[in-house]
């Protein structure tokens, strides 16, 4: 049987996984002006959509899931080595000054 390769299931599973991310953690970003956050999720959709054309879902999906495994490293080791909770981003003003946020 003859099947059409389209990727409209890989991207409800992207955008309800971006989806939910930004719900939990978006209030980690909310010092970034609208227009950053507008293009990340432009840039993270066009990044998905070419891994998916060029290198089939098994890459685009490795390639999340390396992202992951890196998000978790950085939350659970390397922010708390840095004295800073990488749950919650307390204190909050040690995590600002780390991403290198500018208050105003």
């Amino acid at each position: 049987m003859w099947t059409r390769n389209t990727y409209w299931f890989d991207f409800a599973i992207f955008f309800g996984a971006y989806t939910v991310g930004s719900i939990c953690f978006g209030r980690f970003e909310d010092w970034k002006p609208r227009w950053r956050r507008v293009l990340k999720t432009l840039l993270a959709t066009v990044i998905f959509w070419g891994l998916l054309r060029f290198g089939g879902r098994q890459v685009a999906w490795g390639v999340m899931g390396a992202l992951l495994v890196v998000v978790v490293y950085l939350h659970a080791v390397w922010l708390p080595k840095k004295g800073i909770n990488g749950w919650t981003a307390e204190p909050r003003e040690k995590y600002l000054e780390l991403v290198g946020a500018k208050r105003g």
